[in-house]
């Protein structure tokens, strides 16, 4: 039984969601009501550590056990957190493998189950079909472009994105790009940057993101989980982001790690490209792509590296596993 959508709840950056406190603050309250009302067996939090470990703290002092999957990226901006996490969670659930020892030591008991996105990474159809529905030729060359899941990403995201795309037109004539439409944001948002751009190798892809992963020939991502997913295809990528100043210079101040994109913090390294903020300029962008569009062995480089990624993000069967855990804490005996 759905009470809120994750649409109404995603937000980004630090000053949004001030903008927001007062509604977040009645889904609160309500979801309070709700477990005092339910007394539910046990709680399964996913993500959206923000939110996720203020309601970890109801659940604790109202005996409900909590399972916490997809930890908080506390190795991001803040290990200190971890042991006020232990005394609120039952059993963490992670999704990388270095995370476990992060927690167990301090006294958390952890599990790593593998990625989620594992399960159900199949593109809809097949190279062919995908570029026949798109009415691209088998011999054109393909750049994806995924700007994110929400509305303030593909304002902010995919304008430069486009921009990008038509740098490297100029050098790659037979270049198709295609955009990742999310099935969670309505095409009108999409359409006023579709309407600016030349007819003919511009092309909106409506619910099968995967295939713009697995069939381009290189992608430009916005940073977070969909990094891992174009990984995971071995396509080549540049990751970008943008939000807005003020968010992003607290944000800095917060976060310790090099890269902020999930494929390279996974990786350990920086096997893709990163433009974040003001390093977000199409010409930097597309200098970087260009090689891995036009040289095969560059390509092939960049591929055999990201492959390694999906290597380390587990077996399938994520679902299975932390399903198992949850009934554990709900029914011990």
């Amino acid at each position: 039984e759905q009470l809120y959508t994750t649409r109404e709840m995603a937000i980004i950056g630090f000053t949004e969601v001030i903008r927001h406190l007062p509604f977040l603050r009645r889904v609160m309250r309500y979801l309070q009501e709700e477990i005092r009302r339910r007394r539910p067996a046990c709680a399964i939090l996913i993500d959206y550590p923000g939110f996720n470990l203020r309601l970890a703290q109801f659940l604790k002092e109202n005996g409900v056990p909590v399972l916490y999957y997809v930890a908080p990226q506390v190795w991001a901006w803040g290990a200190r957190r971890i042991p006020k996490m232990a005394k609120r969670i039952d059993h963490m659930a992670v999704v990388f493998p270095f995370e476990v020892e992060l927690f167990e030591t301090a006294g958390l008991p952890t599990t790593f189950v593998g990625h989620p996105l594992l399960d159900g990474l199949q593109p809809r159809n097949s190279n062919a079909a995908f570029r026949s529905w798109l009415g691209i030729a088998p011999q054109d060359r393909v750049l994806g472009l995924l700007p994110g899941s929400r509305k303030q990403e593909v304002q902010r995201l995919l304008p430069d994105m486009l921009r990008t795309a038509q740098l490297l037109r100029e050098q790659i004539g037979d270049l198709q790009v295609v955009i990742a439409r999310s099935p969670d944001l309505p095409s009108e948002i999409y359409q006023p940057f579709i309407q600016e751009a030349a007819a003919g190798w511009l092309h909106l892809a409506q619910d099968d993101t995967y295939s713009v992963m697995a069939y381009s020939d290189a992608c430009i991502v916005a940073s977070g989980t969909a990094t891992l997913e174009t990984a995971c295809f071995s396509t080549p990528m540049a990751v970008v982001y943008r939000i807005s100043r003020l968010s992003y210079a607290i944000g800095k101040r917060l976060v310790k790690l090099k890269n902020i994109g999930m494929v390279n913090i996974v990786a350990g390294q920086e096997v893709v490209p990163e433009f974040v903020q003001e390093r977000f300029v199409p010409e930097h962008v597309a200098r970087a792509l260009l090689p891995v569009l036009t040289d095969a062995q560059k390509a092939a480089a960049v591929r055999a590296k990201l492959h390694g990624v999906r290597t380390k993000l587990g077996e399938p069967g994520a679902s299975k596993r932390v399903a198992e855990l949850a009934a554990r804490l709900a029914w011990p005996k």
